[in-house]
Order: structure tokens, then C-alpha cells, then sequence
């Protein structure tokens, strides 16, 4: 991020720019022209090659870079760590970023998902189009304006840039962002809200589209928002009061409110997992028929609020949570003792959210109260002891305290197993890269640098960030909601 002063222009504005700030302008002389202060220094080409590329021996201008980029780093803004002084305000640098929108919703919305669409994987064409359900968190006294807000976002257009502004080539990337939506009520906030699409039947049919909603009042609301989503690309199509209903209501948390909802990547007719703050875990189930049954017997190990669920990617009857207790607890679904298999301590803070690795399954990434995130080897973790006590902490692959305020949200990035999103409450959105090592040379050039990892990539400002998530066929594109709407950005570094 980058910081400027209200009261300077465009111009003038100091910018940070991938954490360097901008050299000084050469001055010219009287006369309008810029004076070469080597001129005719040297007598030949050879006395100038081997003086270096500027007249200066070369060690003599290696060591100037190095404390010239070590005095750059130390200058760098960093949201959530740095106050702005009077009469600056933050702007992004634009040249970061391949796109970068914002949206305003009616309500701010604490948990959004994005729906995978019929437009094909690995898309990098402009300007792109996103599918995604989120539910709104009304104001005190106003909860019969929630809803669950489908949506279609299109004209997300690249940056521009100067070298395509000069381009004699005609430009059909550049338009105004959209957003249409279509409104399921609601009485009660959504904590998080989570989709599930069944295979399709034709290749012509568009997949059967399922939300699932935990909301404030302890009800799970599951809909069918298939519907809602094919009214954006079938003109005349409407959404009837019959379709805004759920297929089902989940009642097995009896009025108590929860934040924790997942899906089953692997069980194609459908199966969700639901938590509350009482510490207990139902699994509800879609039938060959369409209905549903929840299972009433619950999973108890949390001592506390269950905070979050994690299915495994590829393993049908595992899954993994994380609770305020600060455990993160694995599980077998078939158990008949409803008992966690793993339960591990992580944290001395409330494990807020979790993120199972899409491509090496024994990684899991936990995020935490305190801002620290880490990155757990499952193979080391050892079985609970039989009176349910917590196995030893073992040691995290990777551990970071970069941010200063709580994780609220964390994602592997889908198809490598080294990228990872963090959302923080520092008004930050951080991509990492843990295949980053810094060697002997890079300590050198960025000893100047406090408490800035090298695996960090990327930071990305926004308001009140609640949670964001990776396009799974827009590669590098992240969608994020928080109290300021929606964003959608990409940046030019994954």
C-alpha cells in the first residue's frame, strides 16, 4: 500500500510503490535541459566500462544500492502497523495490481462464497465475470432487512496501462463494473454462509447450486439458489416466492448461534456440517430424494465455541476443527463415540478459521485471535489419549505474526500449494508465498526491515475485512467482503 497527502496532487503524492519509494527527480538547469554530470570525463568507451556503468567503480555503486534500498524498506507503509498523520489518506498503487474494483452492498455482509460458473477454468481474459452468495448483517432493530444476496459481477476490467493507452488496437477490456443480485429475506445475520454444487446431469444443465446459511438466530437455512443464478443470463426469467424458500431449515442447534458451516468436497449429493457456541457439530445430509436429515447426535470435544470446520479435500469421512479453546481437533465422521481422533493446542487464543491444502492434503493452516497464523504437517500429529486429552503442540512448518489484530479469514490458494490468502482486523488483506527463503545477500539488503517476513507478497487495504476468497477458475483473482462492500483485485505478483 501507498500513502499521500489530502492536500498534495496526483503529481506530487509521495507513493509507495511494491515498498519503494520513488528516487528524486533530476533538476534541470536554467536552461530546461538536464545537465550530464559526466560529460567529458572520461576520454574513451574503455575508461568509461571500466569505471562501471555510471563512472563509479562497481563495488563503490553496489554498496550505495544496497543502503539506498535498505533506507527504502524502512520508509515503507504498512497498514495496521503505520498511523496516517493528519491529512493523509491511503490510495492503493495502481501499478500493483492487474484489476481492481470495489462494490457497495445494502448492508455490510460478514461471510461471502463464490459460485464456480459454466465460463470455463483457468480464465484470463477481460473483462471477467464473477458468480458468488453472501448474507448481510443489518443493523440492531432493522434484522428484518437481511438477505441472502446472489450476485453476478461483470465488467471487472484490467488496469490500464500507459503502453495500452497508446495501443492503436481496438479495446473491448475496458468497461464499468456491474453488480446485479438477486435478494433471498431473511429475519436473522448470516455468521457464514458456504455453497455446493452437485455434478451435472447434462453438460447443457447447469449444476444444482446449494447454500448453506448459520445465522445469528442458531437456524441453518439451506437453499436452492439455482434458480436465482440462471435469471442473470436468461432474459425474462424471474425468481419465484416459492424458490426464495429454503428446502431446509436445520434446527438441531436449538436457537443457539454459530459461526461454523462447511461443506463435503467429496460427497456429491451433498453434506454440511454446522457448529455452534455450544461446542457441539451436526452433519446434515442430503437423500436420493432431495430431502435432508440431520444427524441430532451431535460431536462434542470443543470446550467452547466451535469457530470453524474444515472438510478434508480428499479423504470422504475426515474433517477438522478449530474452537476458542485454541484447539484444532481432527475427526472421523464414522466414529460412533462422537469423540475427536487428534485434538491438538495451537494457540492460547481462539483458532478463528482454517484452511485445509487443496494439493498436499496432510497441510492444514490455522489462523488465530492473536493474529498469528500457522502451518501445521498433519503426519505429525499424534492420536488423542484415551481420557481425551490434548496430544503436545508440535511444531508448525511455518508460523507468522505479521498482523496485529485478529485472523478472520484464510485460504490455500487452489491450485498452489504455497500460495495462501490472509484476511486480518488490521484492514488488511495479506498473499504469502511460503516457498520464499531468504538467502545471506537478501538479510543484508533487508536488515532494515522489522517484522516484515520475506514470504509475505503482497498487502492489500480494505475496511473492516471480514473474509475473501481465491476465484477458483480466475487464476490469482480474490473476491473479499468487509464493511465497506466488496472487493475483487488481482495482483500483477500471483
Amino acid at each position: 500500500m501507498s500513502k499521500r497527502r489530502a492536500e498534495t496532487s496526483e503529481q506530487e503524492a509521495d507513493t509507495l510503490k511494491a515498498g519503494e519509494r520513488p528516487l528524486k527527480p533530476e533538476i534541470p538547469d536554467e536552461a530546461g535541459e538536464f545537465e550530464d554530470e559526466y560529460e567529458d570525463e572520461f576520454e574513451s568507451e574503455d575508461e568509461i566500462f571500466e569505471a562501471g556503468v555510471d563512472g563509479r567503480p562497481d563495488e563503490e555503486r553496489e554498496a550505495e544500492e544496497r543502503e539506498n534500498a535498505m533506507d527504502v524498506d524502512q520508509d515503507t507503509f504498512i497498514p495496521g502497523r503505520h498511523k496516517l498523520s493528519a491529512g493523509e489518506t491511503l490510495a492503493p498503487d495502481l501499478s500493483t495490481y492487474e484489476m481492481l474494483h470495489s462494490l457497495e452492498a445494502p448492508w455490510p455482509c460478514l461471510s461471502l462464497d463464490i459460485i464456480k460458473d459454466q465460463l470455463g477454468d483457468n480464465r484470463k481474459s477481460y473483462p471477467a465475470i464473477v458468480y458468488a452468495v453472501a448474507g448481510t448483517q443489518a443493523a440492531r432493530g432493522r434484522e428484518k432487512d437481511n438477505q441472502i444476496m446472489v450476485m453476478k459481477l461483470s465488467g471487472l476490467s484490467r488496469m490500464e496501462r500507459e503502453a495500452e493507452e497508446d495501443s492503436d488496437e481496438d479495446d473491448d477490456e475496458t468497461s464499468d463494473p456491474i453488480l446485479e443480485t438477486k435478494s433471498i429475506p431473511l429475519t436473522s445475520t448470516t455468521n457464514r454462509i458456504r455453497v455446493h454444487q452437485s455434478p451435472q446431469s447434462t453438460t447443457a444443465k447447469p449444476p444444482t447450486t446449494l447454500s448453506a446459511a448459520m445465522t445469528e438466530s442458531g437456524q441453518v437455512l439451506i437453499h436452492d439458489i439455482t434458480p436465482h443464478i440462471s435469471t442473470f443470463d436468461t432474459p425474462g426469467a424471474t425468481v419465484t416466492p416459492q424458490q426464495n424458500k429454503p428446502l431446509c431449515t436445520v434446527r438441531a442447534h436449538k436457537s443457539v448461534e454459530g459461526y461454523a458451516v462447511d461443506w463435503s468436497p467429496m460427497i456429491p449429493e451433498g453434506k454440511v456440517l454446522t457448529g455452534d457456541i455450544g461446542g457441539r457439530i451436526f452433519a446434515t445430509t442430503r437423500t436420493q430424494g432431495g430431502g435432508f436429515v440431520t444427524d441430532t447426535t451431535p460431536y462434542i470435544g470443543h470446550a467452547g465455541t466451535v469457530e470453524e470446520l474444515q472438510w478434508s479435500p480428499n479423504e470422504k469421512n475426515v474433517f477438522a476443527s478449530g474452537g476458542n479453546d485454541g484447539a484444532v481437533k481432527i475427526w472421523d465422521s464414522r466414529s460412533k463415540s462422537r469423540k475427536p481422533a487428534v485434538s491438538v493446542q495451537v494457540s492460547n487464543t481462539d483458532v478463528n478459521v482454517l484452511s485445509w491444502s487443496h494439493q498436499t492434503a496432510h497441510l492444514l493452516a490455522s489462523g488465530h485471535e492473536d493474529g498469528e497464523w500457522a502451518v501445521w504437517d498433519l503426519r505429525q500429529w499424534k492420536p488423542a489419549a484415551a481420557n481425551g486429552a490434548k496430544s503436545a503442540k508440535p511444531t508448525s512448518v511455518a508460523n507468522f505474526n505479521f498482523h496485529k489484530d485478529q485472523i478472520t479469514s484464510l485460504e490455500w490458494h487452489p491450485t498452489d500449494d504455497s500460495i495462501v490468502l490472509v484476511g486480518a482486523g488490521d484492514n488488511t488483506i495479506t498473499l504469502w508465498d511460503l516457498a520464499v527463503e531468504l538467502d545471506d545477500e537478501e538479510s543484508r539488503d533487508t536488515a532494515g526491515v522489522q517484522d516484515v517476513p520475506p514470504q509475505l507478497l503482497f498487502v492489500h487495504y480494505m475496511e473492516q475485512v471480514k473474509e475473501g476468497h481465491w476465484h477458483p477458475q480466475i487464476p490469482g483473482a480474490v473476491m473479499a467482503t468487509g464493511g465497506s462492500g466488496f472487493g475483487v483485485f488481482k495482483t500483477i505478483s500471483v
